[in-house]
């Protein structure tokens, strides 16, 4: 007599729904794998996080801690609500922090997003460089930065909204030091393995 062997039902999140998936949706799907992202009502899986991107973000998230103003809080592989159809899950965003805000929030609204990061990935190339940004500039983020690896080094571009076309113009791009004035003022080297020592200048007050 054979055994009866139990199957295992699939996540829901592999059956889409007609139309694709909500932002909504990203915090009621069960078992959905964590940072998981939403472009254009389509599931989007992290893939492992390399060294560089990693050591990249904490430089930059530790920098950028280090010069907001009180009030103000770092977001790091949060989500951001764009729209019913786009959630996506920048490396990290600068945005006031209300004093009700809540600890059980699981995103951010655009309106709230001063900066904007994007660590770029060999499989999140097409998605950093041209599918985020855009939609980062149409729903009005007003800055964005993009790092890139060059042979193991970061190189970040800088970006500011130009209000007349709803696009990113650049600002700078940085390959030993990241300098800038806005949207804080900030000078940092460039290094990011441990211990390392980054320089940093005062802090500022936000433009």
């Amino acid at each position: 007599m054979g055994v009866m062997m139990s199957v295992e039902p699939f996540p829901e999140w592999l059956r889409p729904p007609v139309g694709g998936w909500t932002a909504e949706d990203l915090d009621r799907l069960p078992d959905l794998p964590p940072h998981t992202e939403l472009i254009d009502g389509n599931l989007v899986f992290m893939s492992p996080q390399s060294r560089f991107h990693y050591w990249t973000v904490r430089l930059l998230e530790n920098a950028l801690m280090a010069v907001i103003p009180p009030g103000w809080d770092v977001s790091r592989e949060f989500s951001v609500v764009l729209g019913k159809r786009n959630r996506p899950e920048p490396d990290l965003m600068v945005a006031p922090l209300p004093p009700d805000a809540a600890a059980e929030e699981t995103w951010l609204s655009p309106g709230d997003v001063l900066l904007a990061v994007e660590v770029v990935s060999p499989e999140s190339k097409e998605r950093d460089r041209v599918i985020k940004p855009r939609k980062y500039a149409a729903a009005g983020i007003r800055y964005f930065w993009r790092v890139e690896s060059d042979e193991g080094r970061p190189v970040v571009y800088t970006y500011e909204l130009d209000p007349a076309t709803n696009s990113y113009a650049t600002t700078g791009i940085f390959h030993d030091r990241l300098k800038v004035d806005h949207p804080f003022p900030l000078d940092i080297a460039l290094a990011i393995r441990p211990n390392s020592g980054p320089e940093m200048s005062s802090p500022g007050t936000p433009e």
